[in-house]
């Protein structure tokens, strides 16, 4: 699948838009092509690798599983979550763990986090760094895009034969202007865009480049703004095929409120088949891949290479088959159906593979795999099937009831269960065709057929219905888990205390201490068993560490998750959690990526709390010193220090408020008494602010002064600011910016007294 460009609290290399989204392969692709048939195989119990050895001392001393470790940048969604879904199922069935990190090669510095712990690698498209993890020579997968470089394979979709497929469907309706709608940025669209033009091409139609459109991204809003080019082409063409099923539903809704019919004005056909294909109205038609497909095919690649077996190939195609819907006109469960019908079915001996196989589409059964380990009702269902031909007595409902929400859990897709329900009532009209059969049984097998119905309709709404109620209680647990880290005190958010709130089995925070070293900072269990003590030290390369984890790691059954906890300015470091799977342990997989951010948000609002704290006591600490100069600077008063015969010095330190100007008024006109002065120099550099309020205090001591005959010189004040005090009576106050320049006019007979120059003036 093509995963559309999106924001996430995850740092990620990669630019918005450029994230390779699959294969790039096709006819030049290195290596061998592992067809669809064998990728599908390889998913389920058939033909998989056997386990290999325990190595290694592991958790509580005992020998320890391999553990296969997954990066990706995201664990939501309708591609990310099954394919990291598929990949845990698949290393249970095979005796092994999962480790699961949170982001890509570089930004996770891999191979050095977790390097101790892991034994094969699985990247998913997030491909930034790969290089330095190849050069580990570990078994290292790629899934959801084709590597050229580190000699690693990859699992991808067969895009070209799925979109063929959707295209030669098109034509059959007879459809020949056909539009093609994708975005050229990802590979995989380049692939299904080739093989749109090669089917057009075997068909004898010539491709239009005019009939060509291309979107911005793979998601909702690419669709959304490639409409206004489809819509100006709406008389060119009469169907169109897209790259990705996102950019379908986007463009779909503003089709149809131009006017456009779909299928009656325009047949449309999507990639992926995604949970909303089948919500849409109409029903999308679309190429449906199984993403779990491609984490348990990955998987099974590791565990051969671990196992000593042959190199596998260059690239592995998990198979891709069309969904039929009403967009294209037709009808999915007739469509479905009629895939793969076999005669068989009507002697029975093949009917529960053919009706697990509904479920599986496009994976086939291997024949050495019975349906009932992939669907045990499917006996239960046949058993009520053969009672109600033969008039013998049923299943209980409930139990019958049990076994259509266990196929629903398999294929949640309305269309495919509807069709399981008319293979059977075909199934009986070719044996009543054969064999022939009482009116009783007819009306026997259709109250059952209807019963199912029934039945699978209630187990969908249950489905919903629960669904609905896991939102609420996610909502209601998100936010106290919110409350907890935005709210709490930094120590309730490094105790990891507020997983208590969510349904995880155990936690461990550690914060790097330099670019090799983490510090365990907080751990939680739910049973309280052992945690790493608060304080140690651990490489990047052992966390979490081997010895302390819960004894359900060693089964495989728990999914080990690491999440990188970052903020713009800082990388904090690393959060450890355990649990069943990602929606059993958040109740949705994006949860854990909000935790993150909070996690961080929380950590980064510790630390500035506490700067502003420190800085609060900076400010307290500077503020006594100030209060304790001050009062200083008051006891000192006005100090009068004959400086030169007939020269007093006032040097004023500190604020100048009323009281300390009347002080220093009444202590400068007593000095220039007592010392016979005849300047009187008031130096202000110790003042720290000169406002209005002190220039008026300093001009009315200069005026106090020159009615003793005395004059006022200020020094520590730039002349410009003086002026700029306009407001301000400074009386025959003159200015100097230092002690220095003052005292080279004193003694070479450049300043005057004020009786002398006030005499001067009567004579002149």
């Amino acid at each position: 699948m093509v995963q559309a460009s999106r924001s996430s609290d995850v740092e990620s290399p990669e630019p918005p838009g450029s994230r390779p989204g699959g294969s790039d392969q096709g006819d030049g692709a290195a290596g061998r092509q592992a067809t669809g048939e064998e990728a599908g195989r390889s998913t389920r119990d058939a033909g998989r690798p056997a386990a290999p050895p325990l190595r290694g001392a592991g958790v509580h001393g005992t020998r320890r599983a391999y553990t296969i470790g997954v990066i990706t940048p995201y664990l939501d969604g309708s591609f990310w979550n099954p394919v990291l879904m598929g990949i845990h199922e698949a290393a249970q069935q095979r005796g092994c763990r999962t480790l699961v990190l949170r982001g890509t090669p570089a930004a996770l510095q891999a191979p050095s986090l977790a390097r101790a712990q892991v034994d094969g690698w699985i990247v998913v498209i997030g491909v930034s760094g790969i290089e330095q993890l190849a050069a580990e020579r570990v078994p290292l997968v790629v899934v959801g895009t084709h590597v050229h470089q580190g000699n690693c394979p990859s699992v991808i979709p067969d895009n070209r034969s799925g979109i063929r497929s959707a295209v030669r469907h098109l034509i059959e309706h007879g459809h020949r202007r056909i539009a093609f709608v994708g975005c050229f940025h990802e590979s995989d669209v380049v692939v299904r865009f080739e093989g749109y033009r090669e089917t057009l091409a075997e068909a004898g139609i010539p491709f239009d480049p005019e009939l060509v459109i291309r979107s911005d991204d793979n998601w909702y809003t690419g669709g959304e703004n490639a409409a206004p080019q489809l819509l100006a082409k709406r008389h060119a063409c009469t169907a169109a095929v897209f790259g990705t099923d996102k950019n379908a539903l986007g463009m779909m809704p503003l089709l149809k409120a131009a006017g456009v019919r779909i299928p009656e004005d325009m047949a449309i056909v999507g990639f992926d088949d995604v949970p909303d294909a089948q919500a849409t109205d109409p029903p999308l038609t679309t190429v449906r891949q199984r993403f779990e497909m491609m984490g348990s095919a990955a998987c099974n690649l590791v565990v051969s290479m671990l196992s000593g077996q042959t190199a596998p190939p260059d690239v592995v195609l998990t198979p891709t088959t069309l969904i039929q819907r009403l967009s294209c006109g037709c009808d999915v469960i007739q469509s479905l159906l009629d895939e793969g019908a076999s005669s068989a079915e009507d002697e029975g001996g093949d009917l529960d593979r053919r009706m697990v196989e509904l479920l599986l589409a496009p994976q086939r059964l291997a024949p050495e795999t019975s349906p009932a380990a992939v669907w045990p009702g499917v006996a239960l269902v046949l058993a009520g099937y053969a009672a109600a031909i033969e008039g013998t007595s049923p299943p209980p409902t409930k139990e019958l009831e049990r076994a259509y929400q266990q196929a629903i859990g398999i294929a949640p897709d309305i269309g495919t269960l509807m069709a399981i329900v008319r293979l059977l009532r075909r199934s009986y009209e070719r044996r009543r065709e054969r064999l022939g059969g009482d009116a009783a049984s007819a009306q026997r097998v259709a109250a059952f057929l209807d019963s199912a119905h029934l039945s699978i309709a209630r187990a969908r709404l249950t489905v919903e219905t629960d669904a609905v109620a896991q939102l609420g209680m996610l909502v209601r647990s998100n936010y106290e888990v919110g409350l907890s880290l935005l709210s709490g005190s930094q120590q309730d958010s490094l105790s990891l205390s507020w997983l208590a709130k969510t349904t995880a089995l155990w936690g461990c925070l550690a914060l790097r201490e330099d670019a090799t070293t983490l510090v365990i900072a907080g751990a939680y269990s739910r049973d309280g068993g052992a945690t790493p003590p608060i304080g140690d030290r651990c490489r990047l390369e052992a966390f979490p560490p081997a010895d302390l984890l819960p004894p359900a790691v060693a089964s495989g059954e728990l999914m080990m998750l690491l999440l990188p906890i970052r903020t713009a300015r800082r990388d904090w470091g690393i959060l450890a959690l355990m649990g069943p799977t990602l929606r059993e342990l958040t109740g949705d997989e994006g949860t854990v990526g909000i935790w993150a951010s909070l996690l961080a948000a929380a950590l980064e609002r510790n630390e500035l709390v506490q700067s502003l704290s420190a800085k609060n006591e900076e400010l307290q600490a500077a503020y006594a010193t100030e209060r304790t100069l001050s009062d200083a600077v008051r006891e000192l008063g006005c100090p009068l220090i004959p400086l030169l015969p007939g020269v007093l010095l006032v040097p004023l330190v500190g604020a100048i408020d009323r009281d300390r100007a009347l002080q220093v008024l009444t202590a400068v006109t007593e000095g220039v008494g007592r010392h016979e002065a005849r300047f009187v120099l008031l130096d202000i550099t110790g003042v720290p602010a000169v406002d209005a309020q002190v220039a008026h205090a300093l001009g009315q001591t200069s005026r106090a002064v020159a009615l003793l005959g005395a004059r006022v010189i200020l020094v520590g004040m730039r002349p410009e600011i003086a002026r700029s005090l306009v407001d301000v009576e400074l009386g025959d106050l003159s200015t100097y910016s230092s002690l220095a320049g003052v005292l080279h006019e004193l003694t070479t007979g450049g300043l005057r007294p004020a009786r002398a120059r006030r005499g001067a003036a009567r004579r002149a």
